[in-house]
């Protein structure tokens, strides 16, 4: 099923099958570039891979999260309607063998980072009941399923050149390419004059290993710092939680279940949003506070230089010295719109939108269409 000519197409967005009861930046990210691809005159369906999906009402599926292939697989397979995939490709390799210890410490030292997450997606089904849907996966492999897909869809979007080069270079891709950056919905965050609170430290997201807000924790502890973590545990990472608040010293805070339009409060109060992770395609939670005017710190890994390059300051993720020293500078430094105006030209959600409606018209060559 093609488009008419008024350029309005029908899409189904297809993310992990905990997509909302495990929240994460890839809900956001899917949610939001729904609702702008709305206002442009699109229908946006989105549905969880375990879902049954209605194919053939559709002009284009829209695939989430490559590390997941056992999620996607079934999907391709079945429905036979061209296909755009957004990776948000982690690297966890550093994090997985630095951090894990015992036998998974074992594995992550001995183990490729594909047979890793091979045995992970079989650990989820075991532990959580997530069903894998498709044979192939387990016949293929990790690795090889994302190689098919790879092959298989019209067209990748990276949300960052950093995170193009790094699938180039791990499966040798060579198709076709749009980078579509994340973004901030200016409708909910956005700055305000009200004064901050010079020793307010925020740190958003879910609360995991990868996450690093252990280590966070251990340096800003007993300082002169308020530390108000935000976000849920994530299902796999309770333990790590509970050493989490059994660590945390008076001066931290732990707030869970917010939803995500009422960060502003908080963002708006803050001088200072540390988000201290192993590894990050971007971070929205740092995008969100700095469009609210927040300094920002993050750790050097990742794709996190694409977005912020100068404008924030950076730490070591396994260095506590090193997140205290950069939460001293943030803190310290005058306040400066230069972040928050690059988010408003360049890094909002209706852009991201708008770029990903242009991806999706080249796979159309009926120029009224595509122009």
């Amino acid at each position: 099923m093609k488009p008419e000519s008024s350029k309005i197409f029908n899409i189904a967005f297809v993310a992990r099958s905990t997509l909302f009861s495990s929240p994460g930046g890839d809900t956001v990210q899917i949610e939001m570039t729904a609702k702008y691809l709305r206002k442009l005159g699109n229908t946006v369906r989105v549905f969880t891979t375990n879902e049954t999906i209605p194919y053939q009402e559709f002009d284009l599926l829209h695939y989430f999260n490559l590390t997941r292939p056992a999620d996607i697989l079934n999907h391709i397979d079945k429905s036979g309607i061209p296909f755009f995939l957004s990776p948000i490709h982690l690297d966890l390799q550093e994090y997985e063998r630095k951090n894990r210890t015992g036998i998974q410490g074992f594995i992550a030292r001995n183990f490729s980072s594909s047979r890793i997450e091979y045995l992970k997606c079989i650990a989820r089904y075991v532990r959580n009941g997530e069903k894998i849907n498709s044979w192939k996966y387990i016949l293929k492999g990790h690795n090889a399923s994302m190689k098919y897909i790879l092959k298989k869809c019209a067209s990748i979007l990276p949300n960052s050149r950093s995170e193009l080069k790094r699938i180039e270079k791990a499966f040798h891709y060579s198709g076709a390419a749009h980078i579509i950056p994340c973004g901030v919905d200016l409708d909910i965050f956005h700055h305000s004059n009200n004064e901050r609170q010079e020793n307010l430290v925020l740190c958003v997201g879910r609360i995991e290993g990868r996450k690093n807000q252990l280590n966070l924790i251990k340096a800003l502890n007993n300082t002169g710092y308020e530390l108000v973590i935000i976000g849920n545990p994530s299902p796999n990472h309770k333990g790590y939680y509970e050493e989490c608040k059994r660590m945390a010293g008076s001066n931290v805070r732990f707030i869970e279940n917010i939803e995500h339009a009422h960060l502003i409060q908080y963002y708006q109060k803050a001088k200072v949003h540390v988000l201290p992770s192993w590894f990050e395609t971007v971070g929205l939670s740092s995008l969100e506070a700095a469009s609210c005017g927040a300094h920002i710190v993050v750790c050097d890994k990742g794709d996190v230089m694409d977005y912020f390059n100068g404008n924030a300051w950076y730490c070591s993720p396994d260095d506590e010295n090193s997140i205290f020293r950069a939460v001293n500078l943030a803190a310290s430094a005058p306040l400066n719109n230069i972040m928050r105006e690059k988010i408003m030209s360049e890094y909002n959600w209706e852009i991201a939108a708008s770029k990903t409606l242009d991806a999706y018209k080249c796979l159309f060559p009926n120029p009224e269409i595509a122009g």
